[in-house]
């Protein structure tokens, strides 16, 4: 080979990028059946929409979903809708403990939510739980 030349390789035609996974894996979420920690809470919060405001309160919490499952000390965050139609949502929280979700409470996400959630919500009842089993 002359001098200052280097043997390319071969180029594989066949070569396929690598699919990016589009969402973050829930890599904090324990399995199924897997006891949480020691200091772990649940939290369920009903919430109720003001009349006519269905649509703009999923939206906001929607929202809140992305950020959320983001934070530390965040094990679960799931939103779900009322299977009797759009009259009520549920958030299922589920974190590392108690600090872990006073924290969440003073994230730049939680707060615009709270600034704004009175002119949405007919009734909220927040209520925390220990997992047994």
């Amino acid at each position: 080979m002359a001098k200052g030349k280097t043997k390319s390789k071969p180029k594989n035609k066949t070569k396929h990028k690598a699919k990016k996974s589009s969402s973050r894996p829930r890599t904090s979420r324990p399995p199924r059946g897997t006891k949480l920690p020691k200091d772990a809470v649940t939290l369920i919060v009903l919430l109720r929409p003001r009349e006519g405001q269905e649509m703009l309160l999923e939206g906001e919490l929607r929202a809140l979903v992305g950020p959320t499952r983001k934070e530390d000390g965040c094990i679960t965050y799931d939103l779900h809708r009322s299977a009797e139609g759009p009259t009520g949502f549920l958030l299922h929280e589920v974190w590392a403990s108690r600090e872990a979700h006073a924290r969440h409470t003073n994230t730049p996400h939680f707060l615009r939510w709270n600034a704004g959630k009175d002119s949405l919500l007919a009734s909220r009842d927040a209520t925390y739980w220990k997992q047994v089993v």
